[in-house]
């Protein structure tokens, strides 16, 4: 079983939309476990206190070392394998490459940051992974954390209806993947490609190939670059 443990101050966010669509009916299914746990409940003062002034000074506050500190042991006692991850904007991106990586693990514990961001002691000390799910500046890491948990849970085996459609998404094989269609055959004016309703295959599977590449290189250079590089490594 996979198992996703979430630090957080707002515990009653979760499972939140991780209890519904193929997420939430494999969690019913017992695919994987989401606990969520009260960092608040490792403070030892009255008011559970979780966060304080910056030393140095400069706004907001930071999340204390010694109470996260103690809800990450709480969390994740000796011998426990699973990575430990801080979703922060400065971690290093989210790849499909981690993704699946996690999603081939026994699970992850999840930091959820919040405020200015956290002591930079606990990050060293507990050795956190930081991640980011974009260029952008989210109130704290819960949102982020939906994410990660759900690109992972949906890799798990059993989650998804056809293991062969993952292997045709965004950023699987190093492209964004190909444009979709359906019925009706014409959408106002606008017709079904004729190569993916002539049977043909192989024209089909080209096609895609062409169309994949062609976005790729339109909307993500970076990504188009990175791939013709491990291509040309390969050759």
């Amino acid at each position: 079983m996979w198992r996703a443990s979430i630090l957080t101050l707002f515990p009653e966010l979760f499972p939140g939309p991780l209890a519904a669509s193929l997420a939430g009916r494999a969690l019913a299914a017992g695919i994987w476990t989401c606990e969520a746990i009260d960092i608040r409940a490792s403070a030892t003062d009255r008011h559970r206190s979780a966060d304080d002034t910056p030393a140095g000074g400069g706004p907001g506050m930071v999340m204390r070392a010694d109470v996260l500190a103690r809800a990450i042991d709480a969390a994740t006692p000796a011998g426990d394998p699973r990575a430990r991850i801080l979703l922060t904007p400065r971690g290093r991106p989210l790849t499909q490459a981690r993704v699946r990586a996690l999603a081939e693990s026994t699970g992850v514990l999840v930091v959820c940051g919040r405020f200015e961001g956290v002591d930079e002691r606990v990050i060293e000390a507990r050795a956190l992974e930081e991640v980011s799910i974009g260029d952008y500046v989210l109130s704290g890491g819960e949102v982020a954390a939906y994410a990660l948990i759900d690109a992972c849970v949906r890799l798990l085996p059993g989650v998804m209806g056809k293991e062969a459609s993952q292997a045709e998404e965004s950023f699987e094989a190093g492209l964004l993947e190909y444009p979709q269609y359906t019925r009706p055959q014409v959408f106002e004016g606008r017709a079904i490609p004729e190569v993916l309703i002539s049977g043909d295959h192989k024209r089909v599977e080209a096609w895609r190939r062409a169309e994949a590449e062609r976005i790729t290189r339109e909307r993500r250079p970076d990504l188009w670059a990175r791939r013709k590089g491990q291509t040309t490594e390969r050759e």
